[in-house]
């Protein structure tokens, strides 16, 4: 199983980005699909996952902000990240759980967001 994430880049604070995760599996029927972040000298954390719950969950630090979506045609997950903050500064993974115990993460995509 292959994950491409792309997206990352330099933004000023107050722009946006959108990232993308391509699988190479399908998403039909797979547990859940989730972004993760780590920042220089931090622990990674999740940042925004979409499961069978009713409701995607996102952190605290990125509600209002940040959207996660999507598109099981295409096998891709998305995150869209509005208001960036340079505390949003981090490597951002992806990680598809396709059961709760079988996971596959993508090789992170850099976003820095800095004037």
């Amino acid at each position: 199983v292959q994950l491409q994430a792309s997206g990352g880049g330099l933004v000023q604070p107050g722009g946006s980005l959108r990232l993308s995760c391509a699988a190479s599996i399908s998403f039909s029927g797979i547990y859940a699909t989730d972004w993760y972040r780590q920042a220089p000298g931090k622990q990674r954390e999740l940042v925004a996952s979409i499961s069978s719950g009713p409701k995607p969950y996102y952190d605290d630090s990125v509600k209002g902000r940040f959207t996660i979506s999507r598109d099981n045609a295409k096998n891709t997950v998305y995150l869209q990240m509005n208001s960036l903050k340079p505390e949003d500064t981090a490597v951002y993974f992806c990680k598809i759980s396709v059961t709760i115990l079988r996971n596959y993460w993508g090789q992170g995509t850099l976003v820095t967001v800095s004037s």
